[in-house]
């Protein structure tokens, strides 16, 4: 449930809010050889704010 300030009631959460989207981002900053830093995050919304989540990569080997 989330509080509405709008109405002063509770009301359920959107299913949406629910699910995790894998998300690219960039940090507006460039690394010590002068490039982009950038990475991907697991990023949902909870009502309110976003919330991450750090994305680890892994190659088909290490899943077997």
């Amino acid at each position: 449930m989330v509080f509405d300030p709008n109405s002063g009631k509770l009301r359920p959460r959107s299913g949406w809010s629910e699910i995790w989207h894998l998300w690219t981002v960039i940090v507006p900053r460039r690394s010590i050889n002068g490039q982009l830093v950038f990475g991907k995050v697991w990023r949902r919304h909870d009502g309110r704010d976003w919330i991450y989540k750090k994305f680890t990569e892994y190659s088909d080997e290490e899943a077997a």
